[in-house]
């Protein structure tokens, strides 16, 4: 099985290839502290390592970030900054819920599945402390100013309010929808399943089917 989906979700630079390809030196920080993070976690990416990876001078990171704590919360709000815009592309927003929940679903397994670094990266911020005032903020819309950032919320609030959705809080929706796409794109990556079109889609059905009333 083939998984056709590069077209509109691949990023056009690869690993590695920032400081070769963009003489931006914010962007090639940013790149390599991700790549570190997903490849060796939060201690084992120290500054000096960071600075070796992306070709500058540690204190040239200082420049432009003030610690590492602000540098990671930044490569954090890039990457979205870039998935937005992809998963916005032929969104149906007139049409029903269910096919806005699986437009979403659909696009972030795709773009997930094709960024396997930008995955590991999602993966270790969203289990740590970054990750887990960032869920806050989404969950209780503490940052109203980022609408983008609640966009999946949205789309459960209104559901519930139609009865469309199961009445629960609106956290466990979040884990039963990213919960669940996570877990499949991990067991994807570790050999356990091989998503092609069709299996994507049909768990999305699956996912949408444990939330709808």
């Amino acid at each position: 099985m083939g998984l056709n989906v590069h077209s509109a979700t691949t990023f056009p630079r690869k690993p590695h290839d920032m400081t070769r390809e963009t003489p931006d030196k914010r962007a090639a920080i940013l790149r390599a502290a991700m790549e570190l993070i997903a490849e060796n976690g939060f201690h084992g990416s120290p500054t000096a390592m960071i600075a070796t990876r992306a070709g500058v001078g540690t204190g040239t990171i200082y420049r432009y970030f003030t610690d590492k704590d602000v540098l990671i919360r930044e490569v954090h709000r890039e990457l979205e900054e870039r998935m937005h815009p992809i998963l916005m592309v032929h969104y149906p927003a007139e049409r029903s819920l269910k096919e806005r929940f699986d437009h979403f679903y659909t696009g972030l397994m795709r773009f997930l599945l094709d960024n396997p670094m930008e995955f590991k990266f999602l993966e270790q911020f969203y289990d740590s402390p970054y990750g887990v005032a960032m869920r806050r903020d989404k969950i209780f819309n503490q940052k109203t100013s980022e609408q983008r950032c609640d966009t999946v919320k949205s789309l459960f609030e209104e559901g519930i309010a139609a009865g469309a959705i199961k009445d629960l809080p609106i956290a466990i929706l979040f884990a039963i929808f990213f919960g669940t796409l996570v877990s499949v794109v991990r067991d994807h990556t570790l050999g356990f399943v091989e998503l092609d079109d069709e299996l994507i889609r049909r768990t999305a059905e699956a996912s949408w089917d444990a939330i709808r009333r």
